[in-house]
């Protein structure tokens, strides 16, 4: 029974796709005192980039729980995209969840 128990405990619980008022949401737990100036969701739901000035505010979904990380906002608007999804650069963070496919995804670059 306890074997059974622990096994079951390590199930991943299902994560629903972000909506933006949870991206916000979620980046402020990480980052209180940052303005959100825009959000750009990924379009299955499990990642998203936002702009706080001169930073970029990245959220993605690592099992069943949210992760945030930040890089320069001009490192995030010069990432290439590739086969609809943006190549982001994030130290820590393997490539595979670093690669975002932004719906509307047009960067300002000032």
């Amino acid at each position: 029974m306890i074997v059974a128990l622990a096994a079951a405990a390590r199930l991943s619980r299902p994560t629903p796709p972000l909506d933006e008022a949870r991206a916000r949401a979620l980046l402020a737990d990480d980052y209180p005192d940052a303005q959100v100036d825009r959000v750009w969701l990924a379009a299955d739901g499990v990642a998203a980039l936002a702009r706080s000035g001169a930073r970029a505010l990245y959220l993605f979904r690592l099992g069943d729980a949210w992760v945030a990380r930040d890089l320069a906002w001009t490192d995030a608007a010069a990432a290439p995209v590739r086969d609809g999804r943006l190549h982001l650069r994030l130290p820590g963070v393997s490539p595979r969840l670093a690669r975002p496919a932004l719906a509307g995804w047009t960067p300002e670059t000032t």
